[in-house]
């Protein structure tokens, strides 16, 4: 049973009452609890969230920034993070013990992070170990479950951001001669590729197959990409490019490094979510843009720059489904149940899991 299988498991069902519950009542119950509680309370947001919920962060950001400024808020007694479930499990890791971290619904996973789990990536080291002895250093992307940043934190490597990924790509090939990259094969083929890395030069696990996806000498692989993707970022093809440069003419393509390679190559810029941000900002008036990203953030970023033209470089695109499980009437449970001291849906590491996954967390983060 995979993460995201067990958090249904374990996800109780929302409450009728909140079903019934008219937006400005939640509204109302979500400020007074959040007035009452004052400090003892954070709620961080990650840039996907919808705007009902975004409207009650006291911070948004991505999920290590968030995570991070958890970990600054020691009055917080309790943090109700507005992400997904890898996210608050690394909030979990880097807080205080008495901290308590909790996901508004347990069903919020994430597909890129499902699509490694510890048993599949033990299966694999053993077998990739057997093509190439001891020669690899696995990273994984913080978009993981803390059971893969454990393992890879066990094995001497570390995690990655889409804002550092190059930097630690290249920390981990001074190291030893191969790394894996763990779960998103888009994000690490692009980051070795700006490297100088050359795609016959990168292979692919295949965990379901249980084999390395190659066509070449295999002593001239250097990158391994785990067969993961993102759901969301996989959707931007080359025809949306094609398509935004036949009707918009002059429009620039900013997309994220999750997006396919042919994707990345055709666009003017890519880069993490908060380059993206910041590239939209520091644009002059009139500018146009379209932006490959999840369609929440692109939606705000609309709506805060009224005087740019800015589309989604795939018009028909959908917002994260998992993300958005954290809506309005189960953040306001989940106030609620802080406010009677119940606190459900709580994420807590295991203390080893957790130990070794800031292991790998702490490797990335002594890297300015």
């Amino acid at each position: 049973m995979n993460i995201f299988q067990t958090a249904e498991k374990q996800a109780k069902l929302l409450p009728d009452k909140y079903r019934g519950m008219t937006v400005l009542e939640l509204e109302e119950r979500a400020r007074e609890i959040k007035e009452k509680l004052g400090k003892k309370l954070f709620i961080p947001g990650h840039h996907y969230q919808k705007d009902e919920v975004i409207q009650f962060a006291d911070a948004s950001g991505d999920s290590l920034k968030l995570a991070q400024l958890s970990q600054e808020n020691t009055e917080a007694e309790y943090i109700v993070f507005c992400g997904v479930h890898f996210m608050a499990e690394t909030a979990d890791i880097l807080t205080a013990p008495q901290q308590k971290v909790l996901l508004p619904d347990m069903r919020a996973g994430c597909s890129m992070a499902d699509m490694a789990d510890i048993h599949q990536t033990e299966r694999a080291w053993t077998k990739l170990l057997a093509l190439f002895g001891d020669s690899m250093l696995p990273l994984t992307y913080v978009n993981s479950t803390a059971a893969i940043k454990a393992f890879v934190g066990r094995n001497g490597g570390a995690t990655v951001t889409s804002s550092n990924a190059e930097k630690m790509v290249s920390w981990a090939l001074e190291q030893k001669p191969r790394i894996l990259f763990l779960p998103d094969q888009h994000l690490g083929r692009n980051t070795a590729y700006k490297l100088g890395i050359g795609l016959d030069e990168m292979a692919v696990w295949n965990p379901i197959t249980d084999q390395l996806e190659y066509e070449g000498t295999i002593e001239n692989v250097k990158v391994i990409l785990w067969k993961g993707h993102c759901s969301v970022h996989e959707n931007f093809t080359v025809e949306n490019v094609n398509e935004v440069r036949k009707k918009h003419p002059g429009m620039k393509i900013i997309v994220h490094p999750e997006c396919k390679r042919e994707v990345v190559a055709l666009s003017d810029m890519a880069g993490s979510t908060n380059y993206i941000i910041e590239a939209i900002e520091n644009s002059g008036p009139g500018s146009a843009w379209a932006i490959g990203t999840e369609m929440n953030l692109v939606n705000r970023i609309i709506s805060q720059h009224p005087d740019k033209h800015i589309i989604s470089l795939n018009p028909h695109m959908c917002p994260c489904l998992t993300m958005n499980r954290i809506d309005l009437p189960h953040l306001v449970w989940c106030l609620e149940t802080v406010e009677q001291g119940e606190s459900h849906n709580l994420i807590q590491v295991e203390e080893e899991t957790a130990n070794f996954a800031k292991l790998a967390l702490d490797r990335m983060l002594e890297r300015p």
